[in-house]
């Protein structure tokens, strides 16, 4: 009888030590599908709309500028042209996303667009100084508008004109510059001092400013296809160096501060800058020619010479 109910009161508190652990892991559970409901609830998907105005929009970013007249200090003002692109990644019923990248410069937009009228409205976070608003229509695949700085005295230009054409980007390592491209620096001039004999055997001292130049070299040397060699590049220019190495960066739509390297690549019509970061995307290949070639930029000279512009 003692045995019975030993046996009877070890069920017993199994089977409530059971029901305790079942009823632990139902709570769980149903903590769980709660939580699962609220997050569905919480993260609803906004339905995108306008997919067909996803891309990017590429072109002149223009503004008057005042210069200073090197022959006698003058200043006047000039309408500068930069190119830009406008990258279109998200639109909604109530919001637009994306960004702007000028002049090796790369910021998030926001804004929203009128269907009616297919205006877009686009704001740059405002935390720059070169921040500003975008106010550009679209008509068919392309977009024309103004730009206005927020900030007006910390740029140039506080009002830019815009026209943009929309370009899909597309990586190919067969691009290469234009072999009528000019092959002059013109950002980086540089003082010489120059001696002049006249007729009369008088000798005067003179400075002249003079340009960096490259030579056809970057037209042959493609250093995301080939595999460059110390013997084909030991005797190159510096420039012929920078851009040969740029290129590579170029193809994959590296938006370059540099000026020098803007200059270069916008008289293509293949170079779209679209990212302020490519590294990730160079091939093997590339990022050993890309190492090859900073060795020698690093100790290659330049050629310099008198242009009349």
């Amino acid at each position: 009888m003692k045995i019975l109910n030993y046996t009877l009161a070890s069920l017993l508190a199994i089977s409530l030590v059971s029901c305790k652990k079942d009823g632990k892991t139902d709570g769980k559970t149903a903590g769980k599908a709660q939580d699962s409901l609220t997050a569905k609830k919480d993260s609803v998907v906004i339905p995108e709309v306008h997919k067909e105005y996803y891309g990017i929009y590429t072109g002149e970013f223009a503004g008057m500028e005042k210069m200073t007249d090197d022959s006698d200090g003058s200043e006047f003002e000039t309408n500068v042209y930069k190119r830009i692109s406008l990258k279109i990644n998200r639109i909604t019923k109530d919001s637009v996303y994306g960004q702007s990248i000028v002049n090796g410069n790369q910021r998030p937009v926001r804004g929203v667009f009128n269907e009616s009228s297919k205006l877009f409205v686009l704001d740059e976070p405002g935390n720059d100084k070169t921040d500003g608003r975008f106010e550009v229509k679209l008509a068919g695949d392309s977009m024309t508008g103004k730009w206005n700085a927020f900030n007006k005295t910390a740029v140039k230009a506080p009002l830019k004109t815009i026209k943009l054409t929309k370009k899909e980007f597309v990586y190919n390592p067969n691009f290469m510059l234009n072999p009528d491209s000019e092959l002059v620096d013109w950002s980086n001039p540089k003082d010489f001092v120059e001696k002049y004999t006249d007729s009369e055997g008088k000798t005067e001292s003179y400075t002249t400013s003079k340009n960096r130049v490259a030579s056809d070299a970057v037209f042959k040397l493609n250093a995301s296809k080939q595999k460059l060699t110390e013997k084909e590049i030991k005797n190159l220019r510096k420039l012929d160096l920078e851009i040969i190495k740029n290129s590579v960066f170029a193809r994959h739509g590296y938006s370059f501060k540099k000026e020098t390297y803007r200059y270069f690549f916008e008289q293509t019509d293949w170079y779209i800058p679209v990212s302020g970061n490519v590294d990730k995307e160079l091939s093997p290949l590339e990022k050993e020619n890309v190492a090859l070639l900073n060795r020698f930029i690093k100790y290659a000279e330049d050629k310099y010479d008198s242009f009349g512009r």
